[in-house]
């Protein structure tokens, strides 16, 4: 039997191996050159920058996926603990190192605000709880129908689920930087904290449980570990081809119609591309369900992402591999980017500095950087053409002031990569970051079906559906399918 994946981002990749291991065989196509999806790899005069995710919290689910075939994921990948997991610097200088043991993580409050301390105990032990239902029981079972949401209903009334986030932290935490420290978990999946159920609290326990960590070579050695996996065991790419559209015959899905006319027929589909794209474009309008247009029509979509990616000839020995660097305002910005949708003149970031553990991303006596800002998505209808250089220099300018002194001086090789940019490369709705943004509404049931809603053989991974966003997300998304696909005949 014929199974084809769309698309090769970490989803699509884990859903082709358990594909494999279930006995189909297997062709996984993208539109991209390379597979890994939004986890592709730049370089630019000597310096390497992983695109888009740099951090690994659940390394199980990819050691999961070399297991099916014997391996172990050591044997082709060296992953290393990072600490501090993140470095918190705040608008008025202060920072916060967070990560590694709970000793060091309670000291580290204590520096800020003593009576923090017991507050971060009982937020990780809610967190825990959290994490046991909606982690262990429920990322990678399927909700395809509503029974199964609604079983699950005292569970997470038990477990406050119906409070947001930012509402969940505020309860265990009194100074402001701690909550806005702690409350960051659903940016990290696209989610604004003031509106994303707390069930994303779960992120707390999870990175104390397994840790935050570093694939030597990059996100980049990670993806190119699996493709040698995918190729050993006979999986076919199919690299630099678009999927124009699904065909459904007698309400099944047969194949599919690339750009270039081409049909290719299987037994089973599997689409990691967005799910909204998906819904929108892809499926003949003839053949959408009533559902899939309703949830799409009522969606709310995470934020866009401005990723300036850059090098500079100096080593900045005291910045840390991953910092969050904290703006002047939090709930404010959040509003602009979310709810107003529009590019304020201030911004909060993500810095990226592999070279702080892998000095191989950039030539001697160099480091790498990329640096994320959140901005509103396409609905804003921001014209990145005259607002990149300006935003390119409002970054550059903060960060030089604050903690890359110089950089003005010494930035090299800078490109970067806008909403219209995600929306070009990787087809995402009107190019946000992480598909649907995380709200309760748009989750678990609610939440595009990994089983497509009235058409059969059709099956989604990613982003879009259930669970949800990020690595971990996406790769449960492939374990819920495969407890749905049934095995080849």
């Amino acid at each position: 039997m014929n199974a084809l994946v769309i698309g090769t981002g970490f989803g699509g990749i884990a859903a082709a191996l358990r594909l494999r291991a279930k006995g189909y065989h297997v062709t996984a196509i993208d539109r991209c050159p390379g597979v890994g999806g939004r986890a592709r790899v730049f370089e630019r005069e000597g310096f390497r920058h992983d695109a888009g995710p740099t951090v690994i919290t659940a390394p199980f689910l990819l050691e999961e996926l070399f297991a099916l075939f014997g391996e172990r994921l050591d044997e082709h990948v060296t992953l290393v603990p990072v600490k501090p997991w993140y470095r918190f610097r705040f608008a008025d200088g202060t920072t916060f190192d967070y990560g590694g043991t709970l000793e060091e993580t309670l000291a580290e409050i204590a520096k800020i605000e003593p009576a923090d301390c017991d507050g971060y105990r009982a937020l990780l032990a809610h967190s825990k709880r959290i994490f046991d239902v909606g982690f262990t029981q429920l990322s990678a079972r399927p909700f395809n129908h509503f029974g199964e949401m609604v079983r699950q209903v005292p569970a997470l009334l038990r477990l406050r689920n119906y409070e947001t986030v930012w509402q969940m932290v505020s309860r265990h935490l009194r100074d402001p930087r701690l909550r806005q420290a702690f409350s960051i978990q659903p940016l990290l999946v696209g989610g604004n904290p003031f509106d994303t159920t707390s069930i994303y609290g779960l992120i707390h326990y999870l990175e104390r449980a397994h840790g935050v960590h570093f694939a030597m070579g990059g996100t980049g050695a990670l993806v190119a570990a699996l493709r040698s996996l995918m190729e050993r065991q006979g999986i076919q790419l199919r690299l630099n081809t678009t999927v124009r559209s699904i065909v459904i015959e007698e309400g099944a899905a047969r194949g599919v119609v690339l750009d270039d006319g081409t049909r290719l027929a299987a037994d089973v589909v599997v689409s990691n591309a967005d799910a909204a794209h998906l819904h929108g474009s892809m499926i003949p309008p003839g053949h959408r369900p009533l559902a899939s247009r309703l949830k799409l029509k009522a969606a709310r979509y995470s934020m866009g992402l401005y990723v300036l990616y850059f090098g500079t000839r100096r080593v900045y020995r005291d910045v840390a591999h991953h910092t969050i660097w904290m703006g002047p305002r939090y709930r404010e910005l959040l509003e602009d980017i979310f709810h107003r949708r529009v590019l304020a003149d201030d911004f909060s970031l993500y810095l990226h500095r592999p070279t702080a553990t892998d000095p191989s991303f950039a030539p001697e006596g160099c480091d790498s950087f990329y640096v994320l800002c959140p901005v509103p998505n396409q609905q804003a209808g921001i014209d990145w053409a005259r607002e990149e250089p300006r935003l390119r220099a409002r970054i550059v300018a903060a960060l030089d002031a604050t903690i890359l002194p110089g950089l003005k001086g010494t930035i090299t090789a800078d490109f970067a990569l806008t909403p219209d940019d995600f929306a070009h490369d990787h087809l995402s709705e009107f190019g946000a970051g992480f598909s649907i943004a995380p709200v309760f509404r748009q989750s678990a049931w609610f939440r595009f079906h990994n089983r497509a809603e009235g058409i059969r053989n059709l099956y989604l991974v990613g982003a879009g559906t259930h669970p949800g966003a990020g690595v971990p997300g996406v790769l449960c998304s492939a374990k819920v399918i495969d407890a749905l696909i049934p095995a080849a005949t």
